[in-house]
C-alpha cells in the first residue's frame, strides 16, 4: 500500500525496525531558511543536543504547510482528525553525531492534534489560528497563535513554486536542509529521537511575499531581514515511529 517505505536507497541509516506509529501527508509546503552565527543559535538549543552546521552558519527554518490523510498504524481514519495547518519553527542537530531535526515550536489549528502530538512526542506544539487560501497557484498562509502561557507570535506569507521540479544533489545546501529522517528532543537532560521517513522530495525554487514575520521571537528581526533561501514541495509522505529514549 505505501511504496515509500520501500524507497530506502536514499537514506543515510536504515529504517527502524519496529512497525510506523503514523503517516501523514505534507502537501504545499514551503521550507524558508536563513543563516544564522553559530554562537547565536546555539545558546536557544537544549545542551546536550549539537547544532549541525552547513559552511560554518546554523539555520532557522520556518516551514509553513497543509497536513493531510493522517492515519495511525493499523486503525482508519478518525474523522475531523485527518488535515489541520501547521507552521514549524526549527533548525538542525545531531546527537552522537546522528543528524535530525530540533523543533522550537509547531503552530497548528487542531486543538486535539497538538494535545496528542504533546503528549506522545514531547514537542512544542502550539495552538493558533491558521489559514491558507491558493489563488492561481499562488498560496497565502496566515498563522497567529492563541496559546494560553506561550507569547504572542504571527506570520502571514504569500508563495508560489517558479521552477521545474528537480532532486536535490547530494552535498547540496538544499539536500541537507530537506534530507533529514529523526527529530531530536529532550525531557529535562534525557535525550530521546523520533525516527521519519519519506521519500526524496520533489523540490521546486520559490518566491514568496513574506508580509508578517513574528514566529521567532527569541532572535533578533535583523537577521530576517536578508532574502531566505526558498524551497518548494508539493506533496510528500511522511511515516513516523515513536520517541525512542536514547540510553
Amino acid at each position: 500500500m505505501y511504496h515509500e517505505l520501500n524507497e530506502v536507497e536514499h537514506r543515510p541509516y536504515p529504517l527502524p525496525k519496529s512497525p510506523w506509529l503514523m503517516t501523514q501527508v505534507w502537501d504545499q509546503l514551503l521550507f524558508m531558511h536563513w543563516p544564522i552565527p553559530v554562537e547565536e543559535l546555539k545558546q536557544h538549543i537544549p545542551p546536550e543536543l549539537e547544532l549541525d552546521t552547513f559552511d560554518g552558519m546554523g539555520w532557522i527554518g520556518i516551514v509553513p504547510f497543509a497536513m493531510n490523510n493522517i492515519r495511525m498504524h493499523g486503525l482508519p481514519q478518525v474523522p475531523y482528525a485527518q488535515s489541520f495547518l501547521e507552521l514549524n519553527v526549527r533548525t538542525y542537530v545531531k546527537y552522537n553525531g546522528k543528524p535530525g531535526v530540533y523543533f522550537f515550536t509547531l503552530d497548528a489549528n487542531h486543538k486535539l492534534a497538538v494535545a496528542g502530538a504533546r503528549k506522545l512526542f514531547s514537542l512544542p506544539y502550539v495552538n493558533a489560528d491558521m489559514e491558507m487560501t491558493e489563488v492561481n497557484g499562488r498560496v497565502d498562509f496566515k498563522c497567529e497563535r492563541t496559546h494560553r502561557g506561550y507569547p504572542d507570535a504571527s506570520f502571514h506569507v504569500a508563495y508560489r513554486p517558479t521552477s521545474p521540479v528537480f532532486t536535490a544533489t547530494k552535498g547540496s545546501i538544499e539536500d541537507w536542509l530537506t534530507a533529514r529522517y529523526c527529530l531530536w528532543t529532550t525531557k529535562g537532560k534525557q535525550v530521546y529521537r523520533g525516527d521519519i521517513h519519506h521519500a526524496p522530495w520533489d523540490l521546486q525554487k520559490a518566491e514568496a511575499e513574506i508580509k508578517i514575520n513574528k514566529i521567532v521571537p527569541f532572535l533578533q528581526d535583523a537577521y530576517f531581514d536578508t532574502d531566505p533561501l526558498l524551497l518548494y514541495a508539493p506533496s510528500n509522505r511522511a511515516f513516523v515511529w515513536k520517541l525512542d529514549r536514547i540510553r
